[in-house]
């Protein structure tokens, strides 16, 4: 693997996307064959005749006209489902499961589709062509002879449709268990914590059209430049129309900073962006919680000099309560402690704070860079306590905004895949399928992975995603993985999963978005829900990959049948025709899903509705509740560093599509640490040597090391450090995760940098 080129101390200086996304995109394109393919499918994503894309979970527009809906990343995503490569039994013949472990992600995944279910071989180490008929029933017997229900584990990623997923929580509940773990609990499971307490309703409460009112949009801790480019064009409209864009964010990421929309050809030519943010401030990494506490100050302080002319009183009158506990709290927080422990000045966050004071709407949009944290349950709170201090909930142009990640995280989660799942839920469905499911709570990720390393469960299946790559603490988790007597993963690409096998272990190849799925009633099509709560149909055009790929659907209920033969559902009925589907889903709840069939049918598929959107608080209080939390102090022993997991802009989630990060100025590999080079000094280091990683966690006193990597030198606050996943999730310890949540924590790892041993 070869060294990254000479990184710059800033981002690289031309716009986000323009010129640069036109030629990545095109590379893309010609370099997973079928350039035809590629580029038909690309007219026909995010279209409402076509499928929805495989990439993040923003919303498309309303606009339905609009044409090549899709960005740089999404061309990547298209495309790497879409490619003429594929992974026959051939492939598993040349290649055994050692001998691939020591391969990297970029290479596992870039083989190309899967075309044929595999079962692993243990004696031979290789896995080896199975039929659909045997893999089922492998999986049926061995479900059927566990001695309780909960030694199964089902996981689920974000790209599960919502039909599949149903029928996922389905099969789990029948056979009687909750252990229904899923990538939300690595991810936005602490804005599902936080605001439910708070305003009743785990989702956000901004509607896309709210971006076009918005008098300022504050970003904190996410990239949408990389994470969300589509989010990009929002910002560019907002910007070229006067709103303010106010960012948080540790590194200065060049799509927050100047943009050019690959659509505008002159711009794009001559390389002009509009300027995004209005104002950055470069936060200590797990410095929010105190820079908001430092901007509710501010504006409690403003209230105090001008009563009645900053906050809105009469929305916090009637709608909350809690605020004069909030306003104690805030009170006692003291100017030295918010100045250090966010890394920013006392005038920065009243600069920011005056900037909201003047907004009549205000939304606030975050991701996993606050998250990811300790205490990310109370950031995540402040951030809407922020909001209700002039009543930025349930108006135009205002509200909280949590962007979700993959394309149907979201849509899962409405669904029931939720190891703590809503009493009404289970009721519904108890009502809609006549038996009464299991009520305790089941595992989730962290759970997951603790249950298959102490044996108390043997059985993972894993609905798409990449487990252990995805997940914290990497050797251990691998080795959980193969402590199972079943592993199963149903996927479209090899992936590092598949290299973890339990004692038996089956690869189940499915359809991808793009794909065509036809049954005994004809085509079919399956429903998502975005990050705005808007739920739509996707229906695959192309050819499947491989005559033997069956759909996600279709492997549930294969599944099914084999593990619950003499049950009351008729799973056969679900596989056949997908309507059958969505009216379960309206039995189980009709209060968001009645007239699906109808619903869906409207191009561009339609709302689900939010009561706090329309000030309704289905909290304990029956009212938006202010919710007070002192700042808690970080302090690292002397040397130590704060490390924040990212992706580089060649990646989706666990998906590496190149080596490169263009926004970043690294080519040809992703073994670097981003450090500010005060901090490579004072270690003696120059831009470029070699070091090793080791992490310091205080829960359980270890110390984990990954080695391989190069320092580049950036601009990142004093003290703090960057670095790509998954290749450094090895230095997350399983038992480090947020309070209340339990998301592990990947945006902060003590991590103290060595020379490279040997080196």
């Amino acid at each position: 693997m070869s060294d990254p080129t000479p990184a710059p101390k800033t981002p690289h200086p031309t716009p986000a996307a323009g010129m640069g996304a036109l030629v990545s995109s095109l590379k893309h394109v010609v370099q997973n064959r079928g350039v035809v393919r590629n580029l038909r499918s690309l007219f026909r994503v995010n279209q409402p005749d076509g499928f929805d894309c495989p990439g993040c979970a923003w919303p498309e527009p309303k606009d339905t006209s609009r044409v090549g809906e899709y960005c740089e990343n999404g061309v990547k995503a298209v495309t790497f489902e879409t490619t003429a490569k594929r992974v026959t039994p051939d492939f598993f013949a040349r290649h055994t499961v050692g001998w691939l472990r020591g391969q990297t992600h970029h290479w596992l995944e870039n083989q190309g589709r899967l075309t044929h279910p595999m079962r692993y071989n243990r004696v031979a180490d290789r896995y080896e062509p199975v039929s659909w008929e045997e893999a089922l029933a492998l999986i049926g017997m061995t479900l059927r002879a566990l001695d309780d229900p909960n030694q199964a584990l089902f996981y689920t990623s974000g790209r599960t449709s919502n039909e599949a997923a149903f029928l996922y929580q389905l099969l789990a509940r029948r056979f009687g268990t909750n252990n229904l773990p899923d990538c939300s609990n690595m991810c936005h499971e602490s804005s599902g914590t936080a605001l439910t307490e708070q305003i009743g309703v785990g989702k956000g409460t901004v509607t896309l059209e709210d971006f076009d009112h918005a008098d300022a949009i504050f970003v904190i801790g996410q990239n949408p430049g990389t994470n969300h480019p589509r989010m990009l064009s929002e910002l560019q409209r907002a910007a070229e129309r006067g709103a303010k864009i106010v960012t948080f964010n540790p590194l200065r990421e060049p799509g927050l900073v100047s943009f050019t929309h690959p659509k505008h050809p002159l711009r794009t030519l001559l390389g002009r962006g509009t300027a995004i943010s209005t104002h950055y401030y470069q936060v200590l990494i797990g410095g929010d919680l105190a820079a908001l506490t430092g901007l509710c100050k501010h504006l409690l302080e403003m209230e105090a000099a001008d009563s009645g002319k900053v906050l809105d009183r009469p929305f916090i009158d009637a709608h909350t309560d809690g605020f004069d506990a909030f306003a104690a709290q805030v009170a006692a927080a003291d100017w030295p402690t918010i100045e250090r422990e966010s890394g920013l000045t006392r005038d920065q966050l009243l600069e920011a704070a005056e900037v909201y004071r003047t907004a009549k709407g205000v939304i606030a949009c975050w991701a996993m860079g606050l998250t990811q944290h300790k205490h990310a349950v109370a950031t995540i709170q402040m951030v809407v306590n922020l909001l209700l201090l002039r009543g930025n909930v349930g108006k135009p142009g205002a509200g909280a905004c949590p962007v979700r990640g993959h394309s149907n995280v979201q849509g899962d989660r409405t669904m029931g895949i939720n190891e703590r799942p809503p009493q009404a839920f289970l009721d519904g469905l108890k009502s809609a399928f006549g038996f009464d499911p299991p009520r305790h709570h089941g595992h989730d990720v962290v759970g997951a992975i603790n249950a298959m390393a102490d044996g108390s469960a043997s059985v993972f299946i894993g609905m798409g995603g990449n487990f252990a790559a995805a997940t914290p603490d990497t050797e251990f988790t691998e080795a959980a993985l193969q402590k199972c007597a079943l592993t199963v993963h149903v996927s479209t690409k090899l992936n590092r999963s598949h290299l973890c096998p339990g004692r038996d272990a089956l690869i189940l190849p499915c359809l991808g978005r793009s794909e065509r799925d036809v049954q005994a009633t004809g085509p079919q099509r399956v429903t998502v829900e975005d990050s705005m709560s808007m739920v739509h149909a996707s229906v695959g055009s192309n050819p499947p990959a491989s005559e033997h790929l069956l759909s996600e659907v279709a492997i549930v209920c294969g599944i099914a049948e084999a593990t619950l033969p003499d049950g009351d559902i008729d799973w056969a009925e679900f596989r056949t025709d997908y309507r059958r589907i969505r009216e379960k889903i309206t039995a189980t709840l009709p209060h968001l899903f009645a007239d699906y069939e109808t619903k869906v049918d409207h191009r561009g598929g339609f709302y689900l509705g939010n009561p706090a959107h329309d000030r309704t608080w289905k909290t304990a209080t029956g009212k938006a509740r202010f919710l007070a939390h002192p700042i808690h102090p970080h302090v690292l022993p002397p040397g130590q560093l704060r490390l924040m997991t990212v992706r580089s802009h060649d990646q989706y989630n666990t998906t590496v599509y190149d080596l490169h990060d263009r926004y970043r100025g690294v080519h040809g590999t992703r073994m670097v640490v981003f450090l500010h080079p005060a901090d490579l000094a004072a270690r003696g280091l120059n831009d470029g040597d070699a070091i090793d990683l080791h992490s310091h966690t205080p829960e359980d006193g270890l110390t984990r090391t990954a080695r391989g990597f190069r320092a580049v030198a950036y601009d990142i606050p004093p003290g703090c450090a960057a670095a790509y996943f998954p290749e450094t999730n090895g230095l997350v310890s399983k038992d480090s995760f947020a309070h209340r949540s339990r998301t592990p924590l990947s945006k902060f790892i003590p991590i103290t940098v060595t020379p490279a041993a040997g080196g």
